[in-house]
């Protein structure tokens, strides 16, 4: 019996999901009404719950375990309360946002329960805590931007607190696979840098702010002008970030933190000759780093055949790629693959263990409703005037981007792994707490954007 409701749930979730997706997009476009909008966010909570509900069952089913069951009502009255909290607290907020994080949530516990009950648990009471802590944001930020107007004149202590958390994890902290990311506080382990990303990207946003009357991309390179200087130190303390990161040996941090600086600066500037010179230096850097450290040629060595060096090294990757493609187009069934013999499955393997049980349809939309949160980051960023908040929103944007990409890119072997999570997917506390505050700030932009047009008479 539990076959058969696990095979046909399969199919069911698929189809659900898919059509999730499709609303993520649909309800973008600029031609869709607020009525048919409204009525696709609907559909979405509607589709969330139940593609909860179907996953825990499949668990339940499979388990016998009651504990399921109870979770899972814990589940949907968490989720009740979030949305409820946005939606009554904040008139304007962005609905896509909300259900994208609520759904992406919706799949960890999920995939976390069939792994191990009790990292879900403790999944779940961070995010709980998070909620808590989060929700609130949006409405410090707008009462504090419209009563403060100096979060763009704090660079040198966005740039102290940034190095300083960093070097602090250099000297004391734990190794996690090699790498010193984690500090250790009794039972619990906090990895600074995933706060320190939110940080870096205040810092950047401060040092390549301009006065509206101003426009570095209309100044020419004049090694010698304040401008210049200005980009000058941005690099260097930027560049400072990611060389701890290396010290480190958390080359997905680094790798992360300096994609990030290379777009915001970009964009501040749009100067051409900036992109050359950052992709060179990164290139450049990519081959020290490859010569210097050799637990980089191990994971390249695995990247390249992974096949060739199965029984030690490459053993990670060729796990995950038969897991991807013992799945098929609908998966094997929730708790009826091995996504377990993947070391480190549920932290920066997690896309194979669903990719092998879900399947690749359902994985594939995973993978677009990252992409429409991406959409959605770019879209807040590109409608924002201040440019202050708009290099804000498109830094975080870029930073949740490139995680994802990492991730996916490390797990399907179209680059070598680099040990990133997933957001809100992966098992993380720190991962997943820094990425609610990302999207709370994303929505604290949102909603302060779509007051201040409104108030311009241009809704």
């Amino acid at each position: 019996m539990a076959h058969i409701v696990v095979y046909v749930s399969r199919f069911i979730l698929v189809f659900l999901f898919a059509i999730y997706t499709y609303d993520c997009f649909a309800a973008l476009r600029r031609s869709v009404s607020k009525e048919r909008q409204k009525r696709l966010y609907h559909r979405q909570v509607f589709i969330m719950y139940t593609i909860l509900i179907d996953l825990n069952l499949c668990i339940f089913v499979s388990t016998n375990n009651m504990m399921i069951l109870l979770f899972m009502l814990a589940q949907m009255i968490f989720f009740g309360v979030c949305m409820l909290i946005y939606k009554k607290i904040y008139k304007h907020a962005s609905y896509a946002l909300i259900n994208n994080m609520c759904m992406l949530m919706t799949i960890s516990f999920s995939i976390l329960a069939r792994l191990d009950m009790g990292n879900a648990i403790k999944q779940f009471v961070i995010a709980a805590v998070g909620m808590v802590a989060t929700c609130f944001i949006p409405a410090l930020e707008d009462s504090l931007i419209s009563k403060l107007k100096m979060w763009n004149r704090l660079k040198w202590i966005y740039a102290i607190v940034g190095i300083a958390g960093l070097l602090l994890v250099l000297v004391v902290g734990s190794r996690v696979y090699g790498a010193k990311i984690n500090i250790n506080l009794g039972p619990i382990a906090i990895q600074p840098s995933e706060f320190i990303k939110i940080i870096f990207v205040f810092f950047v946003a401060a040092m390549l702010y301009v006065l509206p009357e101003d426009d570095l991309s209309k100044m020419k390179i004049d090694f010698k002008s304040s401008d210049f200087r200005k980009v000058l130190i941005a690099t260097l303390v930027a560049g400072a970030h990611v060389l701890i990161l290396v010290a480190s040996k958390d080359l997905g941090g680094a790798t992360i933190f300096l994609f990030t600086y290379i777009v915001m600066l970009y964009v501040a500037t749009r100067k051409p000759l900036y992109l050359i010179i950052s992709f060179l230096g990164m290139a450049v850097g990519g081959v020290l780093i490859y010569l210097l450290f050799n637990h980089v040629k191990v994971r390249v060595a695995a990247w390249l055949d992974p096949l060739g060096t199965i029984q030690d090294q490459g053993y990670q990757v060729s796990q995950s790629l038969f897991a991807i493609g013992t799945g098929g187009w609908f998966g094997s069934g929730l708790c009826q693959g091995m996504p377990d013999k993947i070391p480190v499955v549920s932290q920066d393997f997690i896309f194979a263990a669903i990719s092998e049980e879900l399947g690749a349809v359902f994985a594939l939309c995973l993978i677009f409703v990252c992409i429409s949160c991406i959409f959605m980051f770019f879209n807040i960023a590109m409608e924002i005037r201040d440019q202050f908040y708009k290099l804000i929103a498109l830094g975080l944007g870029t930073l949740y981007g490139i995680q994802v990409f990492i991730t996916l890119g490390g797990v399907t072997k179209f680059i070598p792994s680099t040990g990133v999570t997933l957001p809100l997917v992966s098992y993380g506390g720190s991962s997943l707490l820094s990425t609610m505050v990302l999207f709370a700030i994303i929505q604290g932009l949102y909603c302060r954007q779509f007051d201040n047009t409104q108030n311009q008479g241009d809704l």
